[in-house]
């Protein structure tokens, strides 16, 4: 299994970090420390203590810039996964979102610009559990869920310097 920890940045407008935000939020969206205490392997790195390096995550991560602070699995490797895709009324956009979220097996959704308006990432620990929440996905939103299954895997590295 190829894996590796991360820190997924969702928005991170680099006037309002602070230095020690930016230099975490630069140096840790690769290569998170797999140690017993990372946060103090972090402060190391970027000059403070443990408990600084651990406030300023929190602190980004109350504030909206991160996504989560977690380890990345190679899709296939463990479980399986889908891409899907629906098409909602823009007048129903926020409320189908917020049910998409509360779903545990959703990882993320995002808004596009397309007919298919609302895209998000299902994980399951077996093919059962993820058809049965793409099919709980349209049967509580009365929307048709497409979904678009890997066929090729292609590395798209996301990690963006603030």
């Amino acid at each position: 299994m190829t894996a590796h920890a991360a820190i997924d940045v969702d928005r991170a407008p680099a006037g309002v970090l602070s230095p020690l935000e930016r230099a975490i939020v630069n140096r840790f969206q690769h290569g998170f420390p797999r140690v017993p205490r990372p946060y103090a392997a972090i402060g190391a790195e970027v000059g403070c203590s443990e408990a600084e390096a651990l406030a300023a995550v929190r602190s980004l991560s109350a504030r909206g810039v991160l996504q989560r602070v977690g380890a990345v699995v190679r899709s296939g490797s463990v479980g399986c996964s889908t891409l899907a895709a629906m098409r909602v009324p823009a007048a129903r956009l926020a409320e189908v979102a917020a049910l998409v979220s509360a779903i545990p097996e959703v990882n993320h959704n995002y808004e596009r610009e397309h007919e298919l308006n609302l895209w998000f990432v299902v994980a399951a620990p077996d093919e059962a559990r993820l058809r049965a929440v793409l099919d709980g996905i349209a049967e509580a939103t009365g929307l048709a869920v497409l979904d678009l299954r890997l066929v090729e895997a292609y590395h798209i590295d996301l990690g963006f310097h603030v």
